[in-house]
């Protein structure tokens, strides 16, 4: 009782600063973006990664953080599929706009003889259809969920615990295995995609630097444009998502290999789950002046 008072309050700690950080990055983006002279296509990107940090922190974490304070399952079967369908969801939203964010920084930056310039966006427009597309992705290869959550209010005596609130039915192994490699080839796209628009951001920021000793100006050098920040940022938000992938993916095979759930790993795993969606906003207030000044008094 006394863990998971501890859990329960750590957990409630960092979702909630995961979704007022969000939401002020989503609001803070939201008015740049209808009342900029223009309409910048990373800002749009911005939103959505916010909105889905937001949908995933309110869909996992705070189920989860009620459910560590002891309170009442008060989820029927519905409310678990469209609570698991929206965490599903949101976790693929969130690699494929990552992945989004470096490519159209990358293309932004580029030289005008550089070939990314030719997969340059012509409006928002061509974004939206992007994210459409994701919405369309993720909600299919996330389908087969709505057919094997049920509540713990229901009869549980052959079915297997995945959180507090909801269960997995057993379903057919050619079902899952199918699904799962989708999510597979998903992620290993978007991240192939991810990491190669990454090296080219890091090797047009070697060649700037380069270009600035040559010059050898004192302003140049000591001055960073804000084309480069931005850069900065979108590299910083990239490894944020490495790393809480990967390692989220270690634990997951820590637990899946023992032969017993060690609590402190499993804990840890939850974390590592929202790690990207509680610290990335704070990674743009960090890096956005604009953001900054309204944290400031905080």
């Amino acid at each position: 009782m006394e863990l998971d008072l501890i859990e329960g309050t750590i957990c409630i700690f960092l979702t909630g600063h995961g979704i007022i950080g969000n939401i002020s990055v989503f609001l803070n983006y939201i008015f740049s973006f209808w009342e900029g002279t223009v309409k910048k296509s990373i800002h749009l990107i911005l939103i959505h990664l916010a909105l889905t940090n937001i949908i995933m922190l309110l869909s996992k974490g705070m189920p989860k953080t009620i459910a560590a304070f002891g309170l009442r399952n008060f989820l029927d079967s519905t409310g678990c599929k469209i609570i698991v369908f929206l965490d599903r969801v949101a976790r693929g939203h969130s690699i494929c706009t990552t992945s989004l964010l470096t490519v159209v920084q990358a293309i932004m930056i580029s030289p005008s003889t550089s070939r990314w310039r030719r997969l340059k966006l012509r409006s928002t427009w061509d974004i939206l259809l992007f994210l459409l597309f994701f919405w369309i992705l993720n909600s299919l290869i996330s389908m087969n969920l709505l057919n094997s959550i049920r509540s713990s209010n229901m009869n549980t005596s052959q079915i297997s615990k995945n959180n507090y609130y909801c269960y997995f039915l057993p379903g057919r192994k050619e079902i899952q295995w199918l699904f799962f490699m989708l999510m597979i080839l998903r992620d290993i796209m978007f991240q192939s995609v991810m990491g190669g628009a990454s090296s080219y951001m890091i090797f047009l920021l070697h060649k700037h630097h380069q270009r600035v000793r040559y010059l050898q100006s004192p302003q140049l050098l000591y001055k960073t444009p804000p084309e480069m920040k931005a850069v900065h940022s979108v590299l910083l938000l990239m490894l944020c998502f490495l790393f809480f992938y990967w390692t989220e993916c270690v634990f997951s095979l820590l637990l899946y290999s023992s032969l017993e759930n060690n609590p402190v790993v499993l804990g840890i795993r939850e974390f590592l789950t929202l790690g990207f969606a509680i610290l990335s906003p704070f990674v743009l207030i960090l890096r956005d002046g604009n953001l900054a000044a309204c944290w400031s008094p905080w």
